[in-house]
């Protein structure tokens, strides 16, 4: 699965990582700890972040099942 281009260009100092495993693959965005508290809702095929007071949203990869957001982390699985 590939990263979106709008989360590769995320201004903050997110780090996105990509997991490939055999019958799967994981996209994992870190925005640190200062954004501990983000949410994450899917409305159709895009994803809204809400992360402290900023909010940007991306299309999400067609092979995305799951989208979650957790301790400053968003994942999305295929």
């Amino acid at each position: 699965m590939k990263v979106p281009q709008s989360l590769k260009d995320v201004d903050r100092d997110a780090v996105v990582r990509t997991f490939e495993y055999d019958d799967s693959s994981v996209i994992a965005v870190d925005f640190g700890t200062s954004a501990a508290d983000i949410s994450v809702d899917v409305v159709g095929s895009t994803a809204i972040i809400l992360a402290d007071s900023e909010q940007f949203e991306f299309e999400l990869p067609p092979e995305a099942s799951d989208v979650s957001a957790r301790h400053g982390v968003l994942t999305i699985k295929e």
